[in-house]
C-alpha cells in the first residue's frame, strides 16, 4: 500500500455570496456507511437549508465516487465538488456543502463557483494530510545526553511524542519508513552510541503536507 491523501479530521466553514450561505462540511470516511452517516448528521443538523449538496470518494484510487445536486440545477454543485476532491487528490473523504437561499439567483457559472468555493475551504479546514507508512521508535539517552539531541531533532523529519523522565530520558519518534535509517544514524553519531533505539511495528500516519491544498 503507498501513500496517499486523506483528511486529517471533520471541520466546517463557510462564506455567503448574494445573500446565500454556503456551509463547507468535509470528514475522513473509509466506508460508505460513514461517508452516508456523515451526509445525514449533515442533514439533520441543517434540516431547515435549501439544500444539502454531497461528494465522497473512497479507496486510495478513488474507485468509488458518489456526488448528488439535491435539488440544484443539474451539473453545478455535486459534480463541481468532485472535481475539487480530484484536483486535491484527496481519497477516503466525505464533502458536504449546505446552502441557505439569500433571494438572490447565482446562475449556473454562480453556483459552480461558490459549491467548489465551499468544497475547498470545507476541506482545508479538515486539513489534507498525507498517510505514509511509519514506525514509532522508542528511544532512551541519559540526562547530560538529553539537551543535545533535542536540539537535534527539530532539524530531523521525526515527530517527538511521551517524553518521560526517569532514571533517563525515554522518548518516542515517529518517523516515516523512508527516514527511519537516517534518523537513527543520526542519533548514534550524536550520541557516540550511548542511545537505546527500540523500533516498533509500522503503521500508517498522517503527515502534514506544506504544499499549497
Amino acid at each position: 500500500m503507498s501513500a496517499y491523501r486523506t483528511l486529517l479530521s471533520p471541520a466546517s466553514a463557510e462564506y455567503t455570496v448574494n445573500k446565500s450561505r454556503f456551509i463547507g462540511y468535509a470528514a475522513p470516511v473509509s466506508t460508505e456507511a460513514e461517508a452516508l452517516a456523515f451526509l445525514e448528521s449533515i442533514r439533520k443538523k441543517h434540516r431547515d437549508a435549501t439544500h444539502n449538496c454531497y461528494a465522497y470518494t473512497l479507496g486510495q484510487n478513488m474507485g468509488v465516487m458518489r456526488y448528488s445536486d439535491d435539488g440544484e440545477p443539474g451539473g453545478t454543485a455535486g459534480l463541481p465538488m468532485m472535481e475539487v476532491i480530484k484536483k486535491k487528490a484527496v481519497c477516503n473523504c466525505c464533502a458536504v456543502v449546505t446552502r441557505y437561499f439569500g433571494g438572490i439567483l447565482l446562475g449556473a457559472g454562480g453556483l459552480v463557483r461558490a459549491y467548489s468555493h465551499a468544497c475547498s475551504i470545507g476541506l482545508e479546514a479538515a486539513k489534507i494530510v498525507v498517510m505514509e507508512e511509519s514506525r514509532p521508535l522508542l528511544c532512551e539517552v541519559a540526562y547530560p545526553l538529553w539537551d543535545r539531541v533535542q536540539h537535534m531533532l527539530k532539524a530531523q523529519p521525526v515527530r517527538l511524542e511521551n517524553v518521560e523522565f526517569t532514571s533517563a530520558v525515554t522518548f518516542t519518534l515517529l518517523v516515516r519508513l523512508a527516514d527511519q535509517t537516517p534518523v537513527e544514524d543520526a542519533l548514534i553519531r550524536l550520541t557516540d552510541g550511548r542511545v537505546e533505539i527500540l523500533p516498533e511495528d509500522a503503521r500508517y500516519c498522517a503527515w502534514e503536507t506544506d504544499e499549497a491544498t
